[in-house]
C-alpha cells in the first residue's frame, strides 16, 4: 500500500493505547522482522486486518470503492477499541497463514486410523494457531477386546497422552502454544479413569470436562445407580452409584480445578443443525459447543465504551451499540470467506454452517460506570437486559445480510427451516468467550468475569514488583479526594477495597472483586447471560482457597438447575503461582502460619552419610546428593550435567536453601510437598512419569531418598507427591510470571500468554 494511501487512515490509536497494550501487541500480534523486532505499528495492524476481511465484500458484488469504504469502517470499528476479533484473526488477517479461526473440534473415531488421524490433523491445527477440543467417548475402553491385533484396548486416555504429547512437540516449535480439551462423556466404562487423570500431573495440555446427561443427573437426584455403556457395541458394561461418581467430579474439582462439567444434552437441544451430526465436545474454554470439524470465528464487543451520562443518570448508548453488533456481525461473516482453514473438511463445514459468535467484553467496568453492583440483582437483570439486546440485533443483522447474500448453505434441515423461521445467514451468532488478552489490547475487564483485583501487584520481566491500579477506581479516588500511594499500596497488600475505612461505602460496594463474589453469584451471572446466548458462555466461577468440597458441589448444583451449558471452577492456591496475585491471595493455605522470633540452623555436621542420584530435567541432567547426619536429613547438593546457566546457578540456590531449612529442623515431608508439582516450561520424561522442573527433581530425589532411609531400598521411578496431588502449575512459560485463572482458562497479564489462545 501507497503512503497516500495509508495517510488516508487516522494513526490516533499509535498514541491512545495503553502501555500495557502496546507491550502485549509489540510481544504477540505485530509483524515482526528475522530478528524478531516488530515491523508495523498497531495502526499498521489493524490496517492490514481491515483491509484483508473487507475484500470478502468483492465476492458478493461489491465495487473496489465499496470494498475500501467497508476496509476503513472495519478500521474504525476496530481502533475504536469498541469490537475486537478474536486473537488469529488479528495475528494472521493479510499475512502469509491467513488462519482467522480460534478454536476447532475434530472427531476421534475408535480405530488406529482415525486416531492417528486426529493427533496430525491436531499438529496442523496447532501449527496454524488454533486449539482443539476431542470426545473421546467413541473409545472403547481400556482391556476391551480388539479382534484385528487379538489383544486388548488400552483406552482413551493412553490415546490422551498421545494428543497431550504431540502438543507438547509442536508448541516447542511453535509460535503459540495449542491448548485442548478433552471430554468423556460420564457412561464411558473409564469415567473414573478420566476423572482423576489429572491428579499425577500429566495432561498439562489439557483441559478436561466430563459431559453430563439427563439420564445421569436424574439418578444422581434419586440416589440411584446408571448403567454405564461399551461404545464400541452399545452394550451395557456395567453400573456405578450416580452420586459417588458425581461426588468424585466434585472432589476433583475442588482439588485441582478439573475436571469441568458441560451438560451434552442440554447443548444438543440448541444444536441448529441436527441433521449434520451431534455435539459431542466444545473448544478449550468450554463457550463454543461444535461438530466435528467445526470451527469458531469469534468477537468481542467492549460493554465499557457505551455508557453515557446524562441527566437522569448513566445508561447505555443502545442506538451506538446496535450499530456495532451489526458492523461486528458484518465482520465475522466476512472472516469466514477469507479464512483458510487448516483442513479442508474443516473449511467445508465453516463455510456451510458459517457460525460466528459475537460476544462481550468490559462488563465488570460498565457495572461500576453505572454504579451498579456486579453481585447484585440489579446486574442479573441488567446481563439478561444487554444480552438479549445483542442477540436481536446480531439476529437482524444476520437476516439482512441472507437477504443480500443468501442464508448459511446448510439451512435446509435446520432448526430454522420453517416457514415462521429466521432466514438466517449465520448458524449461530453469539458466544461468550474468554477475552483475556484482548481485554489487556482494549484496556478493559475481560469478558463478563468481575474485576481480579481493584489495585493488585504485577510480577514483571524482571521480577520487579510494581502497583497497579485499576484506572475506574483511580479516577474515582482522586476525583473524591481519598488518593493516596499509601492506600493504593494497602488495597494490593488486602486485596480489596472491602472493609477499608478510607473508602467510601458505595465504592467498596461497587469495586467488588472476584474472590469477593460469592460462587452463587458467578453461576447466576452465567446463567443470565446463557438464556440470550446461541452458544455457550465462558466464565470461571472463582472460589477462596478455604472453600470446601460441599461449597464446590452447590455450584454444579445450581449450574444444573439454572440452565447453564457447562461450568468450570477454580479454587485459589489450586493451582500454584498466579499472575495478578494481591497479599492475600498470593498467599496459599486456608491459614497463615507466622513465627517470632529468629531460627538459627544447626551447624554442619563433619561426617554425613547420603547417596547420589541421577534425574533427567528438561534442563538436562540433574544429579541431586542428599546426606544425613545422626539428626536426619541435614543438606542437598546439586550438579547439572552441564557446566554453568541459570538453571545451574538457580538448582544451587534451591539447594542451599533446602540445606538451612532441614538444618533448621523444617520437616522434609514439608519439603518436599512444596517442591513437587512445580513446572516449568521445559519438562522432561523419566522413568514412571514426568519431571515437571528441575525443582520437581529434587522432590523426586528427596522422596526416592527418604524410601531408601527407611527401607533400605529405593524406587527409581517418578511418582505423584506427598499427599497424592500434584498442583498443577500456573507458571507463565513465556515470561516466568503467574497465571490468573478466569473464563475458563489461564491468562498472563503480564505479557499477554494466554494458555486457550
Amino acid at each position: 500500500m501507497s503512503e497516500q494511501e495509508t495517510a488516508t487512515y487516522p494513526r490516533t490509536i499509535d498514541e491512545t493505547l495503553s502501555p500495557n497494550s502496546l507491550k502485549v501487541l509489540q510481544r504477540r500480534y505485530l509483524m515482526k522482522d528475522d530478528d524478531g523486532n516488530p515491523v508495523e505499528m498497531p495502526s499498521d495492524m489493524f490496517i492490514r486486518v481491515a483491509e484483508n476481511i473487507a475484500s470478502a465484500e468483492a465476492r458478493f458484488g461489491s465495487t473496489p470503492e465499496e470494498v475500501a469504504e467497508v476496509a476503513h469502517d472495519f478500521y474504525d470499528l476496530m481502533t475504536s477499541l469498541e469490537f475486537l476479533p478474536n486473537s488469529p484473526t488479528l495475528m494472521n488477517a493479510g499475512r502469509d497463514l491467513q488462519q482467522l479461526s480460534a478454536c476447532f473440534v475434530l472427531p476421534v473415531g475408535d480405530s488406529m486410523e482415525s486416531i492417528f488421524d486426529a493427533v496430525r490433523d491436531t499438529a496442523l491445527i496447532h501449527k496454524s494457531g488454533g486449539g482443539t477440543g476431542f470426545s473421546f467417548s467413541r473409545l472403547r475402553p481400556s482391556g476391551d477386546q480388539v479382534r484385528s491385533t487379538q489383544g486388548v484396548s488400552s483406552g482413551p486416555i493412553s490415546f490422551m497422552r498421545v494428543f497431550n504429547q504431540a502438543t507438547e512437540a509442536v508448541k516447542q516449535g511453535g509460535t503459540r502454544r495449542g491448548a485442548n480439551m478433552g471430554v468423556l462423556r460420564i457412561d464411558h466404562p473409564d469415567i473414573l479413569h478420566f476423572i482423576k487423570c489429572k491428579l499425577d500431573g500429566d495432561f498439562a495440555n489439557f483441559n478436561i470436562s466430563v459431559a453430563l446427561t439427563e439420564a445421569f443427573m436424574d439418578a444422581v437426584a434419586a440416589g440411584e445407580a446408571y448403567e454405564l455403556r461399551n461404545p464400541r457395541s452399545g452394550e451395557p458394561a456395567g453400573e456405578l452409584d450416580a452420586r459417588e461418581v458425581y461426588d468424585l467430579i466434585v472432589e476433583m474439582a475442588w482439588a485441582t480445578g478439573d475436571p469441568g462439567i458441560i451438560f451434552i444434552d442440554r447443548m444438543n437441544r440448541d444444536n441448529p443443525t441436527p441433521l449434520l451430526g451431534e455435539i459431542e465436545s466444545t473448544n478449550p474454554c468450554g463457550e463454543q459447543p461444535l461438530l466435528p470439524y467445526e470451527a469458531c470465528n469469534l468477537g468481542s464487543v467492549n460493554l465499557s465504551r457505551f455508557v453515557r451520562y446524562t441527566g437522569a443518570g448513566p445508561d447505555l448508548d443502545w442506538d451506538r451499540l446496535a450499530d456495532v453488533v451489526h458492523r461486528g456481525v458484518r465482520f465475522l461473516d466476512d472472516v469466514i470467506e477469507v479464512n483458510e482453514y487448516p483442513l479442508e473438511k474443516i473449511g467445508e463445514l465453516a463455510r456451510g454452517n458459517r457460525k460466528i459468535g459475537l460476544g462481550v467484553m468490559g462488563w465488570a467496568d460498565m457495572l461500576i460506570m453505572m454504579g451498579v453492583a456486579y453481585d447484585s440483582d440489579e446486574a442479573i437483570a441488567l446481563g439478561e437486559k444487554v444480552m438479549g439486546f445483542i442477540q436481536a440485533e446480531a439476529r437482524q443483522a444476520s437476516m439482512k445480510l441472507a437477504g443480500q447474500r443468501g442464508v448459511f448453505p446448510n439451512f435446509e434441515g435446520s432448526v430454522y427451516d420453517s416457514p415462521d423461521g429466521m432466514r438466517l445467514r449465520n448458524a449461530t451468532v453469539t458466544t461468550i468467550a474468554p477475552t483475556g488478552t484482548l481485554s489487556i489490547i482494549a484496556n478493559c475487564s475481560s469478558g463478563i468475569e468481575p474485576l481480579f483485583a481493584v489495585s493488585y501487584v504485577r510480577t514483571v520481566m524482571d521480577n520487579d514488583r510494581l502497583i497497579e491500579v485499576n484506572p475506574l477506581f483511580e479516577d474515582l479516588a482522586v476525583k473524591q479526594g481519598f488518593y493516596s500511594r499509601e492506600l493504593m499500596a494497602l488495597i494490593a497488600e488486602h486485596g480489596s477495597v472491602a472493609g477499608i475505612d478510607a473508602v467510601p461505602e458505595d465504592v467498596q460496594r461497587a469495586f467488588v472483586t472476584a474472590h469477593e463474589v460469592s460462587p452463587e453469584w458467578h453461576v447466576r451471572m452465567q446463567a443470565a447471560f446463557q438464556r440470550s446466548t446461541d452458544n455457550a458462555v465462558s466464565k470461571t466461577v472463582n472460589f477462596g482457597n478455604e472453600a470446601t468440597v460441599e461449597d464446590v458441589r452447590h455450584v454444579y448444583d445450581l449450574a444444573q438447575e439454572l440452565g447453564v451449558k457447562g461450568v468450570t471452577i477454580y479454587r485459589d492456591g489450586s493451582k500454584e503461582n498466579q499472575v495478578l496475585s494481591t497479599g492475600k491471595t498470593g498467599r496459599t493455605g486456608a491459614e497463615e502460619h507466622a513465627r517470632h522470633g529468629e531460627i538459627e540452623p544447626r551447624p554442619r555436621p563433619s561426617v554425613t552419610i547420603g547417596r547420589t542420584e541421577k534425574v533427567v530435567t528438561g534442563c538436562g541432567n540433574l544429579y541431586v546428593t542428599i546426606n544425613s547426619d545422626e539428626e536426619g536429613l541435614c543438606e542437598v547438593f546439586t550438579q547439572m550435567g552441564k557446566s554453568g546457566g541459570c538453571a545451574a546457578s538457580q538448582s544451587e540456590a534451591l539447594s542451599r536453601m533446602i540445606s538451612v531449612s532441614l538444618r533448621a529442623g523444617v520437616d522434609p515431608q514439608a519439603i518436599l510437598k512444596h517442591l513437587r508439582g512445580i513446572r516449568c516450561p521445559s519438562p522432561a520424561w523419566a522413568e514412571g512419569g514426568k519431571v515437571l522442573s528441575c525443582a520437581d527433581a529434587v522432590g523426586i530425589a528427596m522422596e526416592h531418598y527418604l524410601e531408601w532411609i527407611e527401607t533400605g531400598t529405593a524406587s527409581t521411578a517418578v511418582s505423584k507427591n506427598s499427599d497424592g496431588l500434584v498442583n498443577l502449575a500456573g507458571a507463565c512459560p513465556e515470561c516466568g510470571s503467574s497465571l490468573e485463572h478466569e473464563s475458563g482458562c489461564a491468562v498472563c497479564r503480564a505479557c499477554g500468554y494466554s494458555k486457550c489462545a
